[in-house]
């Protein structure tokens, strides 16, 4: 017979390799939650499988990447403001790049793969949308690059 400690540690391990397997997080981890159909309804066509399903956009795709304007750059799936322009550099990419958040908080990772392939996914800590990859090659101060998707930010000019 199985305790009711081991029970509950061995489910709540479940959950996690789940949260860790899937394409995206368990929805009840964020504050704003809508059903498949809602997002479909809520965001672009492109938007959604980017957020919603983890796929890039093609480089070059979204004018943000040459959005030079000071403003606030914010998940296109809820609004939380996640970067500035004050922290936006041209990588080159394609994709709109950020050497830093607006906060840390703003943001959730995952780190998925391994050696070579080993790849930082963003999420907005909101509602769970994917924005993008983390790469060790930015501009100092951080040394980071928050490599962005475009259909996955919303732009609000100063």
């Amino acid at each position: 017979m199985m305790s009711r400690r081991s029970f509950l540690i061995g489910t709540s391990a479940l959950g996690v390799v789940a949260a860790l397997g899937g394409t995206a997080f368990a929805q009840e981890r964020f504050e704003v939650v809508h059903t498949t159909a809602e997002w479909r309804k809520i965001l672009p066509e492109d938007a959604y499988f980017v957020m919603r399903e983890e796929q890039t956009e093609p480089p070059g795709y979204s004018p943000l990447d040459r959005e030079k304007r000071a403003g606030v750059f914010s998940c296109a799936g809820c609004d939380l403001p996640v970067f500035g322009s004050d922290t936006k550099f041209d990588s080159g990419t394609g994709w709109p790049s950020f050497w830093a958040p607006i906060d840390e908080k703003a943001l959730g990772t995952r780190t998925q793969g391994s050696g070579r392939f080993l790849q930082t996914e963003v999420h907005c800590r909101r509602c769970g949308g994917h924005l993008g990859h983390i790469f060790p090659d930015g501009p100092e101060p951080t040394g980071l690059r928050y490599c962005i998707n475009g259909v996955a930010l919303k732009f609000k000019a100063a």
